[in-house]
């Protein structure tokens, strides 16, 4: 045996030179297999492939997350934009005609929740956003109820 506890080796190693080489050298190429000058080393990879690894390092996992916040951002803040511009619309149609004054009420109020949830949006509370969207969609649902 090698003399250490963590050895998992089953033949005995009787040539000292061969156990210290194999302590301090783990990546040497043995003497009866020839080298060729032609194939190019990678230092990273050992065996000279250059295929990336699969696994995804700190750094991608961090750059996703990010990338998932900026989209979130944008999608909060263009939702609420067209939401609230939707409503301001649905507003001037419900003023030109003969309805109560509560339809266009509600459509403004729900287009200003929107506008409002834009603006979160844009600034990173993207779950407030969320709901202000659904509270000022509802409420211009509720205007439409009223028609």
């Amino acid at each position: 045996m090698s003399g250490r506890a963590d050895s998992d080796t089953d033949p005995e190693i009787t040539d000292p030179g061969a156990a210290a080489a194999q302590d301090t050298e783990p990546d040497a190429v043995p003497d009866d297999e020839p080298i060729d000058a032609d194939e190019p080393v990678d230092a990273d990879e050992p065996d000279g492939t250059d295929e990336p690894d699969d696994d995804a390092g700190p750094d991608d996992e961090a750059e996703d997350a990010v990338e998932d916040a900026r989209r979130a951002r944008w999608t909060a803040a263009g939702t609420g934009t067209v939401l609230a511009l939707a409503g301001l619309a649905a507003a001037l149609l419900r003023l030109t005609r003969s309805a109560p004054a509560l339809v266009p009420a509600a459509y403004a109020g729900g287009a200003a929740v929107c506008a409002g949830a834009a603006v979160l949006g844009s600034r990173g509370r993207t779950r407030r956003a969320l709901w202000l969207l659904i509270a000022g969609a509802m409420v211009m649902a509720l205007g439409d109820q009223f028609d």
